[in-house]
């Protein structure tokens, strides 16, 4: 059986993580374990090897291990261009997608290694932007925003070529189940259990009470045209990547052929004996 290979990547403003990156480094290396470092972590602690350091679109691994909070693994995400399984270690704010806290590392390693672990298979969405897809997958929620604070945009938007509602409001959201716990949520969407594929709907401030969040299937193509067509558009894309459109852009939001994979060791989804909504998600 052939030894995983592994791919390292962290949070690049917080010298705790940037340390655990190279003791996980150091952990596999000695270990007799092949890794790969994301070069800018290597760049903000260049003790790695130079051979082996790599961008993160060049990442050819088995696993990697992501050393932030959700933004670092969304970066990750982002920019890796395979359906690479990442074990998250949460060295950041909310971690509702990472899987292990920091002092919880080489006990997790060991159990990755030994193959005592299941992959959560995530849905992600991918956006065309007039018919052509230049952005990236989006793991959480793609935004249509207006492009100048304070003042609304007069949106329609339609669910497989059907038009499903008109909105005036600072924007609307089109999330992922794993993305109905962040920006969606905020906008009053409900909490979807990961295991359902559905897409949350949100118009974000609308002016009509009637405007709601709806659920739609997965497989939905979501179309979303400006009416104010003297106001750009801001599309955000899980909080990471950003553009302005013009006016007059379509905007499709399908469900993505890729999915996001995580490392897990447990299969619960909620938490018992509490009520709050915890990381596992």
């Amino acid at each position: 059986m052939t030894s995983p290979k592994f791919g390292i990547a962290a949070r690049r403003d917080r010298w705790e993580a940037l340390k655990l990156a190279y003791r996980v480094y150091d952990f596999l290396k000695v270990s007799g374990y092949d890794v790969i470092v994301d070069e800018e972590t290597h760049r903000h602690l260049p003790e790695f090897h130079e051979e082996d350091v790599l961008p993160l679109e060049d990442f050819d691994v088995d696993f990697i291990i992501v050393i932030g909070g959700d933004g670092t693994i969304l970066r990750v995400e982002h920019r890796t261009k395979r359906e690479i399984p990442l074990l998250g270690v949460n060295m950041g704010t909310l971690g509702f997608l990472t899987e292990v806290e920091p002092h919880e590392t080489f006990f997790a390693l060991s159990k990755l290694i030994e193959g005592d672990y299941h992959i959560d298979e995530r849905i992600k969405l991918r956006t065309y932007v007039n018919g052509k897809n230049s952005v990236p997958d989006s793991l959480n929620e793609v935004a249509v925003l207006t492009g100048i604070p304070g003042k609304i945009i007069h949106l329609k938007y339609y669910v497989d070529g059907g038009l499903a509602d008109e909105v005036r409001a600072d924007g609307l959201i089109i999330s992922t189940p794993t993305g109905s716990t962040g920006y969606a949520m905020s906008a009053g969407g409900p909490f979807v259990d990961p295991r359902l594929d559905a897409v949350v709907i949100a118009p974000l401030a609308p002016i009509a009470l009637s405007s709601r969040p709806m659920i739609v299937p997965s497989k939905s193509v979501v179309t979303v045209r400006n009416v104010t067509l003297s106001r750009e558009l801001v599309l955000a894309v899980d909080g990471q990547f950003y553009t302005y459109l013009p006016p007059d852009t379509e905007i499709e939001i399908r469900l993505s052929p890729r999915k996001a994979k995580f490392v897990r060791f447990t299969r619960e989804i909620y938490p018992k004996y509490t009520l709050k909504i915890k990381k596992k998600f």
